[in-house]
């Protein structure tokens, strides 16, 4: 008997401004190598095209990346446009602006408010896009963001951004932002090992704004990539017959229906597993053991 293929459907559905998605997407920093600021081994450019068109063949429809994702040889962005353009009509590209690295990788101060249009428009140019369907603004050392919230609610206005997003946040950065325009998404650091952002994961889902864990999946990993073990999650694996970053993405999923994941992966085998994490639903019982 055939057994239907698990889509990206199977997560469930959120709306980002008036854009609909599925709510398991795809994270495309690995696209250039073990990670984005990867200086070393690059990725095989011919499989990076491979995993993009298999994620949207299996209905991933909210990619994250950024200008600032490239490696000696590669770009997240390029490798995007190489794999997917002409875009889909139902295809959301969420991009990044505010850190900035120089030509050889280093990394640069945030950018300067008035730096922002032309990160806007290199993202514009590498992904072949007359607009952008979604740029969070990622901000650190910052007590208040609202000139650079401001620049891009201008980038906004003059029809370069549909919607806007924040990463890297606090609470306080939240409503400073939303006093000046519409926040359909915030992108902070979230995952069952780092749960430090529970205060504006309540406020995203109080006030109808999605939330975007980064690093769930590989936890203190962080770039190099790899599942942080972790006893009770190998556990819950082991007794459903599934792997670690499977309920570890599940788990992610199961906080609020607010929740975006966006595992990425070089790796079309673990893309095809990622997916199928959205149909997995852990169990009371699972959850308050994982707590």
């Amino acid at each position: 008997m055939h057994t239907p293929e698990i889509t990206a459907s199977a997560a469930g559905t959120w709306t980002l401004g008036d854009l609909p998605v599925h709510r398991l997407g795809f994270g495309g920093m690995r696209l250039t190598g073990s990670a984005a600021f990867d200086l070393g081994t690059p990725s095989d450019r011919d499989r990076s095209i491979r995993v993009l068109r298999r994620a949207v063949e299996l209905g991933v429809n909210h990619i994250d990346t950024a200008a600032f994702y490239f490696s000696p040889t590669r770009s997240a962005n390029e490798l995007i446009n190489r794999a997917l353009a002409p875009y889909a009509d139902d295809l959301v590209i969420a991009t990044k602006v505010g850190p900035m690295r120089d030509a050889a990788g280093g990394w640069l101060d945030l950018a300067r408010p008035d730096q922002l249009r032309g990160q806007v428009e290199e993202n514009l140019r590498q992904l072949g896009r007359d607009h952008l369907d979604l740029v969070n603004l990622r901000v650190h050392g910052l007590d208040s963001i609202s000139e650079h919230f401001g620049a891009m609610a201008e980038l906004r206005d003059a029809g370069l951004v549909r919607h806007l997003g924040l990463s890297n946040v606090r609470a306080e950065h939240l409503a400073q932002a939303r006093a000046i325009a519409p926040v359909v998404c915030v992108q902070n650091r979230y995952g069952h090992d780092r749960r430090n952002g529970d205060v504006i994961l309540r406020a995203c889902e109080e006030q109808g704004i999605a939330f975007v864990p980064f690093f769930a999946v590989t936890g203190d990993g962080r770039e190099a990539g790899g599942v942080l073990p972790d006893d009770r999650i190998d556990t819950v694996a082991r007794d459903r017959g599934v792997s670690a970053a499977q309920v570890r993405i599940a788990w992610t999923l199961s906080r609020g229906p607010h929740m975006l994941a966006i595992p990425g992966t070089g790796n079309p085998d673990h893309l095809d597993e990622n997916v199928a994490a959205g149909a997995l639903r852990l169990t009371a019982e699972e959850l308050a053991f994982l707590e």
